[in-house]
């Protein structure tokens, strides 16, 4: 069966996206690490023939605006949790792994090694510094249970409550702990090194 590798973003848009780091930096300085973000995992992680690869935008309307030689679905409707379970349920039949736009050192061998630990669980997550995840995978995404259920999104405990909604019948595998970029001291921590 075929990998499946989604990108999960909410498409750039001047005083929508990334708000905490907006509140931060400013709109135009969000809008620009949102545009640089979303180019640069495409670039690393689009041209790998290990997988197929794919763009699951919010709103749902903007997915015909972006202009980037991938395929690309809409999220559709609900919370955070709710969109990216569909995302995960949507993908043709093989493991499926779903990551953020928000990290800055992702590489190609973060994601296969996120597939090679599908192999031996059900479910597997990145974690992410702040307490979040930046990646969540999926065996047989299609069969997934109902999850993401009562998480506390954009906090110390996403993780833990994420966790928490899974059935203990279900193997959980953990990749690299990497860090995201949600606030204005991430992305200068990021700035001086990346050219933002």
């Amino acid at each position: 069966m075929r990998r499946h590798l989604v990108i999960f973003v909410r498409a750039p848009q001047l005083g929508t996206g990334k708000r905490r780091l907006a509140q931060d930096v400013g709109d135009i300085a969000a809008l620009r690490f949102e545009k640089l973000m979303l180019g640069r995992l495409l670039r690393r992680l689009g041209p790998d023939k290990r997988w197929h690869l794919q763009l699951a935008v919010t709103p749902d309307k903007a997915r015909r605006q972006m202009r980037h030689r991938v395929e690309t679905a809409g999220q559709g409707t609900g919370d955070l949790g709710a969109r990216m379970l569909r995302a995960l349920r949507n993908c043709p039949p093989g493991p499926v792994v779903l990551v953020g736009a928000d990290i800055p050192v992702l590489e190609r061998r973060h994601i296969a090694a996120a597939f090679r630990l599908l192999g031996n669980h059900n479910l597997v997550f990145g974690p992410a510094e702040d307490g979040g995840f930046w990646l969540v995978g999926a065996r047989h995404p299609r069969h997934l249970p109902p999850m993401f259920q009562h998480v506390r999104w954009s906090g110390p405990y996403a993780l833990a409550d994420a966790l928490a909604s899974i059935p203990r019948r279900l193997t959980v595998g953990f990749a690299a702990r990497l860090a995201d970029v949600d606030d204005g001291e991430s992305y200068r921590r990021l700035a001086p090194r990346r050219g933002f």
